[in-house]
């Protein structure tokens, strides 16, 4: 609801205005070199779900419902080169310590930051050298 001036009586009525959702985020993209390869290491690092992979790129699912990554290939024609010095998303895990030992294991993690009441992170590169942000929340 809000109010709106009835500029030929000079009052001011009340009409209500359509609502609408906000939009939900559909997917998150990283650029790689190589989809089935990143596909394979997504799924075996953090537990995705491969959905479909292909030359140009690869679909992963994992978490909550609806939430997706996609690995875009040079061939995509994603304008990014891999090796991304931000990252893109936020991964929330259950137990980032849990997490951060199984990221260590051939990879260089940040140590773990933040508060434990409000929010535990960290930051590793994948294999391709995009930055990624491990959050317990």
């Amino acid at each position: 609801m809000c109010h709106v001036q009835d500029l030929c009586h000079n009052e001011f009525v009340l009409v209500q205005l359509p609502t609408a959702s906000a939009p939900r985020v559909g997917t998150a993209f990283l650029p790689v070199a190589d989809p089935a390869a990143a596909a394979l290491w997504y799924a075996d690092t953090f537990g995705f779900e491969t959905v479909s992979v292909n030359e140009w790129s690869a679909n992963l699912a994992g978490g909550r419902p609806g939430a997706t990554l996609t690995l875009m290939g040079p061939d995509s024609g994603i304008q990014a080169e891999p090796g991304l010095p931000f990252s893109t998303h936020n991964f929330n895990v259950d137990d980032v310590e849990a997490t951060r030992r199984l990221a260590a294991a051939g990879l260089e993690p940040t140590p773990i930051e933040g508060d434990p009441d409000t929010c535990l992170y960290f930051t590793v590169r994948d294999p391709d050298g995009n930055i990624l942000l491990i959050c317990d929340r």
